[in-house]
């Protein structure tokens, strides 16, 4: 008989939730197959099986907390048992329900038919497809209580983004509390918090109520980089196998404008100064979790390319919630990219102890006067929120100056002018 143990968190993790297990007590499973999922404050952990063997009690039950090396589950390596998957919240089964037909589903794990002896309501709940079961868990919404737009009336990702409940639906969460309730077309839902998005909200707050908050703002003109990108594209991605993207020239450029301005790349700790010899930029990305800022290494040492392969490997993680929280810890400084979801202009907030945040916006076409004349520019607006206790009003100008000559200037990074 060995132990099932919750991970051992880091420092900065005081303790976590079991938001799903994958097993039943007495159930087969193999080496290294998912047995429950903790969720922190920052990232969901995944608890695998040692070995080859059957869990022979779950001690801690989905929704109990856990500390660092919790005991969470018992199992006994080498022994046989039940290969059936279940959850230990599958709704109960009515036995006078009629068989439902046999068709593939997706958990995740390879495709498996289902029993041709399932009942109605077992293969409706195995049918979902790993999203809508990720989403049906984070927003306590009961997928079989959605009306699905898929076909045959199957519940898909974008239904249970924006669900539109059924007309006898009176869903509840784990706790017992109403989540949702449907009066006609009138319908209101309440959803508990994750942690993460707790965490998100304390961090937020946090930020505007203990830092001297300031935004500066200035416009760049996106032509001759989308004039580079435009040329060199196909060859970068053939070259490399990634697109090129406009995201790691501005990359590049903080690297560069952190260099100039330390102050900018520095973080408060109590009433010390840390000036950070190195630059690690996160790069904010939204996620059905919530927001989260993944961290690029030693972006001094990075090519466009590594920078570009980089962000999609970790936005590919992101959107899994399978970022690991080295991934997630440690940034000199932050981009935010609100363009890409048609943001004109806004002021982003610090993500502490960092003392500046960069805010990417939308390219806009825009009248400019160029040389006594009127041009029309794909123009974007920058903004740099910073500390002002750490950071002087000139030194954030100079640095938003700095980012928008070598943007639109990009051989300026080439020639290291």
């Amino acid at each position: 008989m060995a132990e099932i143990n919750a991970p051992v968190f880091p420092e900065s993790i005081a303790d976590g939730t079991i938001v799903e297990w994958h097993v039943t007590e007495g159930q087969q499973v193999n080496r290294d197959d998912l047995l429950a999922e903790i969720e922190t404050d920052k990232v969901v952990l995944e608890v695998v099986a040692p070995d080859d063997g059957v869990v022979t009690k779950i001690v801690k039950q989905v929704d109990d907390t856990v500390e660092s090396a919790d005991l969470i589950a018992e199992f006994e390596a080498g022994a046989s048992g039940s290969s059936d998957a279940g959850s230990n919240e599958a709704p109960a089964v009515d036995p006078d329900q009629p068989a439902a037909p046999v068709q593939q589903k997706e958990t995740g794990y390879g495709d498996t038919p289902s029993r041709p002896d399932a009942p109605h309501d077992e293969a409706d709940h195995k049918d979902q497809s790993p999203a809508v079961r990720k989403a049906a868990k984070e927003s306590g919404v009961d997928p079989k209580e959605v009306e699905g737009s898929g076909r045959g009336g199957r519940v898909t990702k974008t239904d249970m983004a924006s669900p539109t409940l059924k007309a006898d639906s009176s869903i509840k969460s784990d706790s017992g509390r109403p989540v949702a309730e449907s009066t006609g077309e009138r319908t209101e839902k309440r959803v508990p918090m994750t942690r993460l998005r707790k965490r998100v909200a304390e961090r937020l707050l946090s930020a505007s109520q203990d830092t001297a908050m300031l935004t500066t703002f200035n416009e760049v003109n996106m032509k001759p980089l989308m004039d580079m990108r435009t040329k060199y594209k196909e060859k970068f991605e053939k070259r490399h196998g990634v697109r090129l993207g406009f995201m790691s020239l501005f990359v590049r450029a903080a690297t560069e404008a952190l260099k100039r301005f330390p102050a900018v790349n520095a973080s408060l700790d109590g009433d010390d100064i840390v000036y950070h010899g190195f630059y690690d930029i996160g790069v904010a990305v939204s996620s059905d979790r919530g927001l989260v800022v993944p961290v690029l290494r030693d972006t001094d040492r990075m090519s466009m390319a590594d920078v570009e392969s980089k962000i999609r490997e970790l936005g590919g993680k992101a959107q899994e919630g399978k970022l690991g929280l080295d991934e997630m810890t440690g940034g000199t400084f932050t981009i935010s990219n609100g363009g890409v979801f048609g943001s004109l202009m806004s002021t982003p907030i610090l993500n502490p102890p960092q003392t500046a945040i960069l805010g990417m916006h939308a390219i806009n076409d825009r009248p400019m006067a160029v040389d006594g004349k009127v041009e029309i520019l794909p123009m974007m607006y920058l903004a740099l929120s910073y500390d002002h206790r750490m950071i002087d009003g000139k030194e954030a100008v100079q640095f938003l100056v700095t980012i928008k000559e070598l943007v639109e200037d990009p051989s300026l990074l080439l020639l290291d002018l």
